[in-house]
């Protein structure tokens, strides 16, 4: 193993969005085992200390693999296109306007069923995101494309979390 390998060769899978997550799951198992510290007791304190670093590698990168969004992201960074969210709000305009949309019905909103719509509608749309983001990734290698749809999912999974602890205030 080398810690400069990315999360695709650490885990020898395909670099790229459509992953199995079955195999992903086994492979972390195999990982975890090969690299776990009590399995370096007899060689001592440092030894021990290289394979801990390694199961924190292991489980790092695994949280990456297994999460789409956070797959979209990686693989965007590693084909240069970060996402830098934090800075880089560009959206397309017609999301922009979805969000707003969204926003009015959610301070307007007062009903579960009001709220069960717009959680669906975000739903609905994240799915559709992830099916462009994989097609951006996999297919048209549109790594910049890519990462604004990846942008916009980030929304939708950050407002769709408000939508849900508004249904759960409904029920409190």
């Amino acid at each position: 193993m080398n810690l400069q390998s990315t999360d695709f060769e650490l885990f020898g899978v395909p670099q790229r969005f459509a992953q199995d997550r079955a195999a992903l799951d086994a492979r972390w198992k195999d990982l975890q085992r090969e690299a776990h510290p009590d399995k370096f007791a007899a060689q001592g304190q440092a030894a021990q200390r290289v394979a801990m670093q390694w199961s924190v590698r292991i489980n790092e990168a695994y949280q990456r693999l297994k999460d789409p969004l956070k797959r979209a992201s990686y693989l965007c960074e590693l084909n240069g296109a970060p996402i830098d969210a934090e800075k880089n709000t560009a959206m397309p305009h017609d999301f922009l306007v979805q969000q707003m949309q969204w926003r009015e019905a959610l301070d307007e909103a007062e009903t579960a069923e009001d709220f069960e719509e717009i959680a669906s509608q975000a739903m609905s749309s994240g799915r559709e995101k992830l099916a462009k983001i994989a097609q951006l990734l996999d297919v048209d290698r549109d790594f910049p494309a890519a990462a604004r749809q990846v942008r916009s999912l980030m929304f939708i999974e950050r407002f769709a979390s408000e939508v849900d602890a508004r249904i759960d205030l409904l029920g409190q």
